[in-house]
Formats: C-alpha cells, sequence, structure tokens
C-alpha cells in the first residue's frame, strides 16, 4: 500500500508524527489534532477556542488532502474536562458548525486525565474518504 505524508503549507513540521497519511484507496488518517494554530502556539486557552481550533486543523489537513470536510467519516474527540464540555454544549455546537457546517459523521467522546502537551484541553482524530 502506498502512503502519501499530508502537511498543509506553511504549517510547523510535525515531530514524531504525520498530521495525515492519505492511502492509496482514498482513506484519510488524520493524527490527534490540538487546539493549536499551524505555528503550534496555542491561541485559546478554554474549551470552545481550543475545540474549533482543533476542528480548524483537521479541515485544513482533510483540504491539504484533496478532500472537504464532508469526506470526513469519523471523529473521535479526547477531552480532558467532561464538565467544560457539557457547559457549553450551544457554544460547542455553534463552533462546529462554523467549521464543519451540517456535517455530523460517526462521532465518540472519551474524556481523559490529561494529554501530551500540557495546555491542550481536547484532541480529535479523523478518518475520511477523498475521492
Amino acid at each position: 500500500m502506498t502512503l502519501k505524508n499530508i502537511q498543509p503549507e506553511g504549517w510547523a513540521a510535525a515531530r514524531g508524527y504525520a498530521n495525515g497519511m492519505l492511502t492509496a484507496t482514498g482513506t484519510l488518517h488524520v493524527g490527534g489534532q490540538i487546539g493549536w494554530n499551524k505555528d503550534q502556539i496555542f491561541e485559546h486557552h478554554d474549551f470552545v477556542g481550543q475545540m474549533r481550533q482543533t476542528l480548524q486543523n483537521i479541515a485544513d489537513i482533510v483540504q491539504a488532502a484533496g478532500g472537504k470536510v464532508e469526506d470526513i467519516a469519523r471523529l473521535t474527540w479526547f477531552i480532558t474536562d467532561k464538565q467544560a464540555y457539557l457547559a457549553n454544549q450551544k457554544a460547542v455546537g455553534a463552533a462546529y458548525r462554523e467549521v464543519f457546517g451540517k456535517h455530523f459523521p460517526a462521532m465518540s467522546v472519551v474524556v481523559v486525565k490529561e494529554l501530551i502537551e500540557d495546555d491542550a484541553l481536547i484532541e480529535i482524530e479523523a478518518t475520511a474518504q477523498i475521492a
């Protein structure tokens, strides 16, 4: 199987992982994305801000592979604060729709104790089918 590393133009290089891997059959596996910008700097320190940035990062990787958010088939969310997620449902929904519109792929949410990056509040993995 031929794999293509997907790295959006202008992003800081990923260290020790790939942002996305596209298979010859068009399946795009997006590595866990967090709420930092393309320069790997956290502009937001709140849950909703980081969630929106994380979804935008995923959308950017899908676009770099030649796809669109409607090609995303699965999202797995890893969050560090269940209460922050539940307390902000309206804002979470609004931010989600800003980035993904009304496309709702299969999703899971998992609460974890912590993430590798100390300032990260959320990490999301995605799978898309391009073409």
